[in-house]
């Protein structure tokens, strides 16, 4: 049996202002076969990014190297300077499983300009546009990846040792114009879009792109019962009023094991704030009017009465397995985000956890 290994992905900044991340993390996921363990948004300082750019150039073959050296000149550019009142976002998603390193690296794949076919990310979604001289005269990677195991433990560590002061939830970092109303909400993709690595949680992500608003926050969670029930403690007595007490209860009981695997009648004290076995995404939007442009993007909650080319219509199969949840008001966006501890750093224990165990 092969030894599990981390990988990891970044999604670079120009990838995110183009709302390309959701079909980036679809393909990373579902030609992988991996799974999405971890990821945190960065807003990298200075700091970060000379440090990180310092350790990209090592190959010795010539083509190659002056990929590496396009690459590490892109990250001192492009990583913390400002684009039109926007400090730079970057997504860092980790990936664990057998031969994750290689397969990480035959899923980005290398940039070179001849090649302009789409089989991997970097030839979809980056660009290398020469002139007839052959000097370069445009160059975005589209996502940076290691391909080593040294340099994924070393490059890991690093954005590690970075990650409360350069991560977290970023609603400080985007410039919008004075007076404007600003919101955030909450996404959750859910528990149903992680039973095998598929395109679905990118898909999901892709939609709601259209919305036009910032991904500020962005964090892998496996709910506890605790949280499940707090969460959706507000639907409890609407559901007993529709159904009646018994119906109503047991309907809300199946949604919490839904979300974290085990119904609260079933689940031990001890057992309760432990992270559960469902897999979730927990994704922070920015903008103007963000939660009605969330909501409406995402649909009904009966994916039978939601509109063609909702999130519902397009991935949700029942009232309860949806594909994603959205907050239905600024008020619980916030509760719900408190629950969630979408600015808990979770990203940090699972790197130094995983190579303390090595």
């Amino acid at each position: 049996m092969q030894t599990e290994e981390l990988s990891y992905a970044i999604v670079t900044p120009y990838s995110m202002r183009k709302s390309r991340t959701g079909g980036i993390i679809a393909r990373l996921i579902s030609r992988t076969g991996l799974g999405l363990v971890g990821a945190r948004m960065f807003a990298p300082s200075e700091e970060l990014t000379k440090r990180y750019a310092e350790t990209i150039v090592t190959e010795t073959d010539a083509r190659h190297r002056a990929t590496q050296e396009l690459i590490r000149d892109y990250v001192r550019k492009n990583f913390s300077s400002e684009v039109n009142g926007q400090r730079p976002r970057v997504l860092l998603l980790v990936f664990r499983g057998s031969d994750a390193i290689e397969k990480i690296h035959r899923t980005v794949g290398h940039i070179v300009h001849e090649r302009t076919s789409g089989e991997t990310i970097r030839d979809t979604f980056g660009d290398y546009i020469t002139d007839r001289s052959g000097n370069v005269t445009y160059f975005e990677p589209g996502v940076l990846a290691a391909f080593d195991a040294k340099a994924v433990e070393r490059d890991l560590k690093l954005w590690a040792d970075f990650s409360d002061v350069d991560g977290g939830l970023l609603d400080q970092v985007i410039t919008f114009p004075k007076e404007t109303k600003i919101e955030k909400t909450l996404v959750l993709i859910k528990p149903d879009n992680f039973k095998f690595p598929n395109l679905r949680p990118g898909g999901v992500i892709e939609v709601f792109s259209r919305t036009g608003l910032y991904i500020v926050g962005f964090k892998v969670h496996c709910m506890s019962v605790s949280q499940a029930e707090e969460f959706y403690r507000p639907v409890l007595p609407v559901l007993e009023k529709k159904l009646g007490p018994t119906s109503g209860r047991e309907n809300w009981e199946s949604i919490v094991e839904f979300m974290a695997g085990m119904k609260p009648s079933e689940c031990p004290p001890e057992k309760r704030s432990a992270p559960g076995t469902e897999k979730c995404i927990a994704i922070v939007y920015q903008g103007v009017d963000a939660v009605r442009k969330i909501r409406d993007v995402l649909g009904p909650t009966d994916p039978a009465k939601a509109p063609p080319g909702s999130i519902r219509k397009e991935f949700g199969q029942t009232i309860m397995i949806n594909a994603a949840h959205a907050s239905d008001s600024v008020e619980n966006a916030k509760r719900e985000m408190a629950i969630m501890q979408v600015d808990e750093n979770n990203f940090k224990p699972l790197i130094e956890n995983f190579y303390r165990h090595k």
